[in-house]
């Protein structure tokens, strides 16, 4: 005959998962209202001005540089 193993008042598996399934709900909720919330409670569309124009600009001349010499192979016998 076989036995079975069982723990006294197994099964807590269910319960950490709805707590965990919970919690991760109220996060999408307050991460919501913060997203959206302030949308829907704003009162009204808004004027907004921006000038995205930018003046003309140049790079910065570079000084004139002499490249660097590089010696010849050596003749050593």
């Amino acid at each position: 005959m076989t036995d079975r193993n069982t723990r006294p008042g197994g099964g807590g598996s269910g319960v950490g998962m709805a707590v965990l399934a919970g919690g991760l709900l109220v996060a999408i909720a307050v991460i919501a209202w913060f997203v959206f919330g302030r949308v829907i409670t704003s009162s009204g569309p808004k004027q907004v001005d921006v000038d995205v124009n930018l003046p003309k600009m140049e790079a910065p001349k570079l000084p004139p540089v002499e490249p660097p010499s590089v010696p010849g192979p050596s003749t050593s016998n």
